[in-house]
């Protein structure tokens, strides 16, 4: 398991410091090396929530590894692996990700996959975790490009959260979202830009998106049931970045 490291090495956040959400999946991944790419020091942090897909927290460690083999300055770079456990998610929740049932369309029109509160909670408890460890850049790969409607993965929605953190918190936090008003397919590509075919390969390989946990078939996109809305997408960009 990855290590939960909570100490405080700085009273002062450094601007080339960076703590990425990184769950084990594609697009944390290519969050990832983006940030690898652009920071001198890099942590992650991951979220237990009780979530049906907990396999992706198993795949990080991997990814963490195979990061540092890619580049030499990535694993100089690659500091503490974070994992915070917040079980009350799942408590209060009643949705596809934290239950045992079939994945369909809410009366609301979202789909019951989401997981209300989740991101606002990740990015507030990343930043308070931030605050002890002197980072003020926290990266999380949140998008409205492809995206299944929730409205806490919404542009607009980050930045007021952004607002609040500093608030509350008497910081000058950044939360970055790089993927925002990327698709899939150019996440796919975005991949490609910064770590080549061995990134690519690392994340059809080693990730995990796919909101049932299905690990058994490995697709040209990577494992998963193929058929959950995680899948689709992940489905779809493959094929629109194979044939950019």
């Amino acid at each position: 398991m990855i290590d939960r490291v909570m100490n405080n090495p700085l009273d002062k956040p450094l601007d080339d410091a960076a703590l990425v959400l990184f769950s084990g999946g594609q697009d944390s991944a290519t969050c990832l090396a983006w940030v690898l790419s652009r920071f001198a020091r890099v942590e992650t942090v991951g979220f237990d929530y009780g979530q049906r897909h907990a396999i992706e927290l198993e795949c990080r460690s991997t990814l963490i590894e195979r990061f540092k083999a890619i580049k030499p300055e990535w694993k100089a770079r690659l500091g503490e692996a974070h994992t915070l456990a917040i079980p009350t998610l799942a408590e209060i929740s009643d949705t596809a990700l934290t239950r045992d049932i079939a994945i369909e369309m809410d009366k609301g029109g979202l789909p019951n996959t989401f997981v209300p509160g989740r991101n606002l909670l990740f990015l507030t408890l990343a930043a308070a975790l931030g605050y002890r460890r002197g980072i003020r850049h926290i990266v999380g790969g949140m998008c409205e490009t492809d995206y299944s409607g929730y409205p806490d993965c919404r542009d607009e929605t980050i930045k007021s959260l952004n607002v609040a953190i500093n608030q509350g918190m008497g910081r000058d936090f950044e939360l970055h979202t790089p993927l925002m008003w990327r698709d899939k397919g150019e996440t796919w590509a975005l991949a490609h830009e910064l770590g080549g075919d061995a990134l690519v390969d690392l994340i059809v390989q080693h990730s995990h998106t796919c909101y049932l946990g299905e690990r058994g078939a490995l697709h040209d996109w990577g494992y998963g049931c193929g058929e959950c809305p995680a899948c689709r997408l992940r489905a779809a960009g493959w094929a629109k970045y194979k044939t950019a």
